[in-house]
């Protein structure tokens, strides 16, 4: 990695959900600094900026990360996933995204995009995972609305739906992303 100047500003180049983008950033910016107001990618929210609430949570290459304890500089050359790059399309929510919204497993939703990041991550490893282990998963995340049970019933229905053959139905639910 080469050295960076820490009165400088640095341009970093990085994919955002799938397509190129870049930011200029001291060495000291936040990735979310950078995502939400540097690229406008707002979805990414801060809550405690310690690692702690999981509002924040992003995938950087794949693997769920908290962009709060992240720095900017860190996502240069890497894929970068966030709640907006979920939807297979802007008029379409992902599976977990719409099994959410069937539960009423968000109420303010301010730690909604955090979740659904870890839960969608967890699923892409664990296919058939067991209420347990969900919430396991979500009890990295805060969350002073739902009580999550609500969630816990959306990520096990979007488990067996993803489990499920994808057929050549346009239905929402069908289309696997």
């Amino acid at each position: 990695m080469p050295r960076l100047s820490a009165a400088a500003r640095h341009r970093i180049g990085f994919t955002l959900n799938g397509k190129p983008v870049s930011v200029e950033a001291e060495p000291r910016l936040l990735a979310t600094d950078a995502l939400r107001h540097g690229i406008g990618a707002t979805g990414t929210h801060v809550g405690c900026e310690h690692g702690v609430c999981g509002a924040c949570t992003i995938l950087i290459d794949g693997v769920p990360a908290r962009a709060c304890l992240t720095l900017a500089v860190q996502l240069e050359g890497r894929e970068v996933t966030t709640v907006e790059g979920l939807a297979p399309a802007q008029d379409r929510l992902s599976v977990m995204q719409a099994a959410f919204r069937r539960h009423h497993a968000l109420q303010c939703g301010f730690c909604t995009a955090g979740i659904l990041i870890s839960l969608e991550a967890f699923l892409r490893e664990e296919p058939d995972p067991s209420e347990q282990a969900l919430r396991e998963v979500v009890g990295g995340h805060l969350c002073r609305c739902t009580g999550y049970t609500p969630i816990i019933a959306a990520a096990l229905e979007a488990a067996a739906i993803l489990r499920q053959p994808i057929t050549t139905s346009t239905d929402a639910e069908s289309a696997h992303v």
